[in-house]
């Protein structure tokens, strides 16, 4: 049995242009005997032409594909029965928004994949585009930093940045950084903004890209308990940025102090901890969250706190909120941004929230998804990452009982829905629904 493979048009987001499988990997599929059909799309990174060019057929909807690969969510009357459907559902969390989509691909008898949950035996994710969401968010946080200075009259090298999705390539953008990197070791940076202080939450794949950007500029780790000394004693250097790494033990504490932080223990049972990080916030410039987060863990930053403490002279300017979960761990985050219209600013003093560059209150971009504005290299990653299961899946029998598929089991541990099912790691959504 071959099950025919098809590719969607991404039509959540007018800027989405990513893709799940490259016309590289279509072509090695299409030489192994596999039928392949791509929805035409005028804007997505690959053009129509390499797809075909690679041996697709280009086919509007429905398709006949019997497997279909997507980016983001698919519309709630997309599914049909007994298809199988991969793409970001954001469904695991049970998010109330997507649960209407849960329960049309249950009604439909139809079977759903979750690139989120595709892990190997420890739980570590597999397939991914968190390390592009670090560098784009990354790279939009800089150059958000440039224009709100700017504004306030004050010019640092990062005006010379735009916004990610206008470079050609990572490559270009490197190099811009690169070159602002070169002008603060010479000049240094403004006093108004000096020491740089840029704190980065998490240790994932999106940290990890925020840091790669990072290490383009003349950067000096320092640890948290570092922080109130070097802005309170005036010590900083302003030829240099200054980045500090947070962790789960710098972002809250056991609320029985007898006993020790035990990051196991924090994961399961969070109930036992409360927030700490906030502490923090009046010496760090630029906060970029690049944590995982949900609702039974503290938030890092709350409206409360910036209500109490915010004032003019206040040293935080913006907040670079790549993980991006609605009013969640940075709680002023009321909503994810567009490319096109990326950032806002909110005024702890009133709770509002003004598009833009302008307004009284801290700066924040908080752009959903980043990982398009560097669609062909975030693409290519993630097609590499997906094409060694591919085979396998297209050949299986998805008639047969959950517990007689025979899948990679990275695949098989990400299923959510078989034969119109909650599979047995997932049927606690039934709650939810």
């Amino acid at each position: 049995m071959r099950h025919k493979i098809g590719i969607r048009y991404e039509d959540k987001y007018l800027m989405e242009r990513r893709v799940a499988l490259i016309p590289e990997h279509v072509k090695a599929l299409k030489e192994k005997g596999f039928e392949i059909e791509v929805v035409p799309s005028d804007k997505r990174v690959f053009k129509d032409k390499e797809y075909s060019d690679a041996g697709a057929v280009l086919n509007h909807p429905p398709l006949n594909a019997d497997i279909i690969f997507g980016v983001k969510e698919m519309p709630i009357d997309y599914f049909e029965t007994g298809k199988t459907y991969i793409f970001f559902s954001h469904t695991i969390k049970g998010q109330d928004y997507n649960m209407p989509l849960l329960q049309n691909v249950i009604d439909k008898e139809a079977n759903l994949i979750d690139y989120e949950c595709i892990t190997n035996e420890q739980g570590k994710r597999l397939i991914f585009f968190g390390r592009f969401a670090g560098l784009a968010g990354t790279i939009n946080s800089l150059w958000s930093l440039g224009q709100r200075m700017k504004i306030k009259g004050v010019h640092t090298p990062f005006e010379a940045l735009t916004q990610t999705h206008h470079y050609d390539s990572l490559e270009e953008a490197r190099s811009v950084i690169s070159e602002i990197g070169e002008k603060i070791k010479e000049k240094g940076l403004p006093e108004e903004i000096s020491p740089l202080v840029i704190g980065i939450t998490g240790n994932g794949n999106v940290s990890r890209g925020a840091q790669e950007i990072m290490s383009l500029l003349p950067v000096q780790n320092i640890k948290p308990v570092q922080l109130e000394a070097l802005i309170k004693e005036g010590n900083g250097d302003s030829h240099v940025v200054y980045q500090v790494i947070f962790e789960e033990p710098d972002l809250v504490k056991r609320i029985d102090t007898s006993k020790p932080f035990e990051l196991q223990e924090y994961y399961e049972k969070p109930e036992l901890y409360k927030g700490v990080f906030e502490q923090y916030l009046p010496h760090i410039t630029v906060l970029m969250n690049c944590m995982y987060w949900d609702d039974r863990y503290p938030r890092i930053v709350t409206k409360e706190y910036l209500k109490n403490n915010w004032n003019s002279d206040f040293k935080m300017k913006l907040i670079g909120d790549v993980s991006c979960d609605p009013e969640g761990s940075v709680e002023i985050t009321f909503e994810g941004t567009r490319i096109v219209d990326p950032v806002f600013t909110y005024n702890p003093q009133n709770g509002s929230h003004q598009m833009g560059f302008e307004g009284e209150g801290i700066l924040v971009m908080a752009v959903e998804i980043l990982p398009s504005e560097l669609p062909r290299e975030s693409s290519i990653a993630f097609s590499e990452a997906l094409i060694p299961y591919l085979p396998a899946l297209a050949e299986a029998d998805m008639n047969v009982p959950f517990d007689e598929l025979d899948i990679p089991a990275p695949l098989k541990r990400a299923m959510i829905v078989h034969q119109g099912k909650l599979t047995p790691g997932y049927e606690y959504l039934q709650q939810y629904l």
